[in-house]
């Protein structure tokens, strides 16, 4: 259902009635007076894919099969408060990707903080959304794509499962991945501050790490600045290489301190 200005709230449960119990994915982008309870009318069917724009979730009930097949779950431009935003994942249990993008999340306390837990979880992207606490715990993560969010503190609980972890023009207090990161293969940050000692001792043993993109990225220290030697040493696997840099003071370094080669480097980028 493409986004118009307005549909008949009856009109469409009488469709999604009509067809939910063979519904496999429901693109859902539909503004109706009053507001249609998708998960009430669709859960405990078949549904494998749910995207869900401009609409309110309210009321989530407790229930871990409300969803059982469902492995995808997209909310966009959606209201929702943070305990019915876990209670909603935990009804998830074969959920794998999940995107949160624009959302308005209802506080209730003085600090807008979320609290997410998913075991089969493996993909995350999360867009345009300020909180001052996000926790997730996904033993199976391997996709982390965070981009023009504002956070005080993220942290990701994990069992070392990430492959990729992109941060693009987010804002962040405190930043943690955990330390069991051997399995990290990309890392592309973006438009980022970096404290370098905590992050590079995040991502230092990352041995299997094939592409590092540091882009429009400022460190607070000119003593901070990572070396090519460094760089080939802890990964030596990297195959693609890309840096633009700055510094507190405002001057752009263009140099590479070191002289170690990266031998299967087979890509660049120096901006």
């Amino acid at each position: 259902m493409d986004e118009v200005d307005e549909f008949s709230a009856s009109m469409v449960i009488a469709w999604l009635m009509h067809t939910r119990e063979t519904l496999r994915n429901l693109w859902y982008n539909v503004r109706t007076t009053p507001n249609v309870n998708i998960l009430e009318i669709c859960g405990r069917q078949k549904l494998e894919t749910l995207f869900l724009a401009h609409n309110l979730i309210m009321g989530v009930e407790p229930n871990y099969q409300r969803f059982s097949c469902l492995k995808s779950l997209s909310l966009s431009s959606v209201s929702i408060s943070a305990l019915d935003m876990s209670l909603l994942l935990t009804a998830c249990p074969k959920i794998e990707i999940l995107n949160l993008v624009n959302l308005e999340i209802a506080m209730s306390d003085t600090q807008v903080a979320v609290e997410l837990r998913s075991p089969t979880l493996k993909s995350i992207y999360v867009e345009e959304i300020s909180l001052d606490k996000f926790i997730l715990e996904a033993d199976g993560l391997e996709h982390l794509h965070l981009k023009e969010c504002v956070l005080e503190l993220f942290e990701l609980v994990g069992k070392g499962t990430l492959k990729q972890c992109t941060i693009d023009d987010v804002s962040f207090i405190h930043f943690d991945i955990g330390e069991s990161l051997e399995n990290l293969e990309v890392v592309d940050i973006n438009n980022f501050t970096i404290i370098w000692p905590k992050f590079y001792k995040m991502i230092s043993r990352s041995s299997k790490l094939r592409r590092l993109r540091l882009w429009d990225v400022f460190f607070d220290n000119e003593d901070e600045i990572l070396d090519l030697e460094t760089i080939a040493v802890c990964f030596p696997q990297l195959s693609y290489l890309s840096l633009r840099y700055d510094l507190r003071d405002g001057v752009l370094h263009y140099g590479l301190p070191g002289s170690s080669q990266l031998e299967n480097v087979t890509e660049m980028e120096l901006g």
